[in-house]
């Protein structure tokens, strides 16, 4: 398959904000970089959060729609 030929993912939009996290979480963000598990800081934190939302709010958020846009992949 050619560059051309793939599919393009489409992305969400992003916004930039800016947190503070206790010493030890990003101690520990940086051992999952290393271990190749995550590839980013932001990424680690994107995945706490979706993943976290999912468990805790999964039912409130369906009638929001906010797992709209993962169900069409």
């Amino acid at each position: 398959m050619t560059k051309n030929n793939k599919i393009e993912k489409k992305k969400s939009p992003m916004q930039n904000i800016t947190i503070n996290i206790p010493e030890c979480y990003d101690d520990n963000i940086q051992k999952l970089i290393g271990m190749g598990l995550v590839s980013s800081r932001s990424e680690a934190i994107r995945t706490a959060i979706r993943e976290y939302l999912q468990k805790e709010y999964s039912v409130n958020l369906e009638l929001l729609e906010f797992f709209k846009d993962e169900k069409e992949d």
